[in-house]
């Protein structure tokens, strides 16, 4: 019995707010794209549209979505939720994925890693159809020296269309976006050359000491988002007109427990004995710093992570379970952060009697869904405890409308996409987003970078003016480090 098989309609499910329609409209011709609104605005909605519209008008064969592999089925559901098609899953099945690139499929749905591993036949691929891609979470490929940021580079020319996608394109340092713009144009917004684009948006740890470097850094940082505006398209919740709950951020001091007290001033001491001998340089160079800093950070939180001899309770546990308490009683949700899955799976047990689950990268993808489904449907499931890391982006949490973040890392992207799972559309309660900060240590510092990296991510996407910026950052973070560890000036004059 021969069974004809309809066209799948291309129509939208559901209409789209005003900003949305304007992104489209704005970026609806151009060959190359990039969707800089804020996370919380429904980029996925603009992305479907889109990919509807130039299905439509015959402009493209097919539309490839590429995210995070712990995104799939968020997309699956997206998908579901505003479209009439079925996107066909490109995965690690390579003899499944044959078939998926021989299918008719007009929307196809895969994770960076594939995108990697299938590059020879994805070139193939791009050589029979004209393809549209997205780049959910852009920020993915922000490192131009990475092996998948090359692949995806040498796959760009052969796309119709390209556009990334990323709430926080400025993702840690201003330097993040050059491989995300130039995945889209090759090198004419902001140079083919990474190095000196680097050099002239560093916000390096040693500003403070040049004014005259920091004039020239703010006056290359304010021109930025000019060379990106003609294709690309940025709104924040307040441009965009999205009435939405206060956010109200809170920081909460706490004195180290004795113990923990001696063993973080240990770890201070050896990590500044190595500083002194290694002398200037290491100060100056952020990412070994930052790799040993982390520990203090370890230390402040929870020191069983580096001393499993530590059997005492951590400063931050019991303001945490109060706040857990409180939270809990009103009948409401919480999210708690902290940067490390030990710190996970020890706080799930402790916290166990609130009704937790628990998400980080060392649980199956199958494993974090479960849970993430859990937080959201069963009424008794109140704790979610998570790390940035996996649970961070293209999740919407608005049944919770408390994050607390037990611990920062150094990431600006952590902490912002973070606390905005709970702080987006379809939230209707007021959001507290609470930070537990231990005196006297390497807590304080974290604030302070966090706070100068978000500016210089403002300036460099064009939500403040230059003048704002000036008046408000503090290059502080970069002089901090010596009261970190301890250092006096002159233990270093000796080079």
């Amino acid at each position: 019995m021969l069974r004809v098989q309809r066209k799948p309609s291309l129509e939208l499910k559901h209409p789209s707010f005003a900003y949305q329609i304007a992104a489209v409209e704005a970026v609806r011709d151009l060959e190359y794209a990039a969707i800089f609104h804020e996370q919380g605005l429904g980029k996925t909605k603009i992305c479907l549209d889109l990919a509807l519209l130039w299905l439509s008008l015959d402009q493209v064969d097919s539309v490839l979505i590429v995210t995070k592999k712990g995104l799939i089925q968020n997309w699956r559901d997206e998908i579901r939720q505003h479209t009439y098609l079925r996107a066909r899953v490109l995965d690690q099945d390579r003899k499944g994925n044959f078939y998926g690139f021989n299918s008719p499929a007009r929307l196809y749905l895969t994770h960076y890693e594939v995108l990697r591993s299938e590059a020879k036949r994805f070139q193939l691929f791009l050589k029979t159809r004209r393809v549209a891609v997205f780049l959910d979470e852009s920020q993915k490929i922000k490192n131009p020296a990475a092996s998948l940021t090359k692949t995806i580079i040498g796959l760009s020319g052969g796309f119709a269309r390209r556009v990334i996608m990323t709430g926080t394109p400025i993702a840690n340092r201003p330097y993040d976006l050059w491989a995300q713009i130039y995945f889209l144009d090759h090198g004419a917004a902001l140079g083919e050359n990474f190095s000196e684009f680097r050099a002239e948006v560093d916000l390096s740890n040693d500003l403070w000491r040049d004014k005259a470097r920091v004039t020239k850094f703010e006056n290359v940082l304010a021109t930025v988002f000019e060379r990106l505006r003609p294709f690309s398209v940025r709104e924040t919740k307040k441009t965009a007109g999205v009435t939405l709950p206060d956010k109200q951020i809170r920081t909460i001091l706490v004195d180290l427990e004795d113990r923990q007290a001696e063993i973080y001033a240990r770890y201070r001491k050896d990590l500044a004995a190595i500083v002194v001998r290694e002398g200037q340089p290491l100060l100056d160079d952020a990412e070994e710093m930052l790799k040993r800093l982390l520990r203090l950070v370890q230390v402040a939180s929870h020191p069983a992570l580096v001393d499993d001899s530590y059997r005492a309770t951590p400063a931050k546990f019991p303001i945490l379970e109060q706040l857990v308490a409180q939270v809990t009683d009103a009948g409401e949700k919480i999210i708690v952060w902290t940067s490390f899955t030990r710190n996970v799976d020890w706080l799930a047990r402790e916290l166990r009697e609130f009704g937790t689950v628990r998400v980080h990268g060392k649980r199956s993808i199958g494993e974090r869904n479960a849970a993430i489904s859990s937080f959201k449907q069963n009424p008794e499931c109140r704790v979610l405890i998570a790390t940035p890391a996996s649970a961070k982006e293209g999740l919407t949490l608005t049944v919770a409308n408390h994050a607390v973040f037990y611990d920062r890392s150094f990431s600006l992207d952590d902490y912002l996409q973070a606390q905005d799972r709970i702080h987006r559309i379809s939230q209707d309660k007021e959001c507290y987003v609470t930070n537990l900060i231990a005196v006297s240590t390497v807590d304080e510092w974290v604030d302070v970078l966090l706070a100068a990296k978000s500016l210089a991510a403002n300036l460099g996407q064009g939500d403040i003016t230059k003048q704002k910026y000036h008046q408000a950052v503090s290059y502080r973070f970069g002089e901090m480090i010596r009261e970190v560890l301890g250092i006096e000036e002159h233990d270093n004059d000796h080079r």
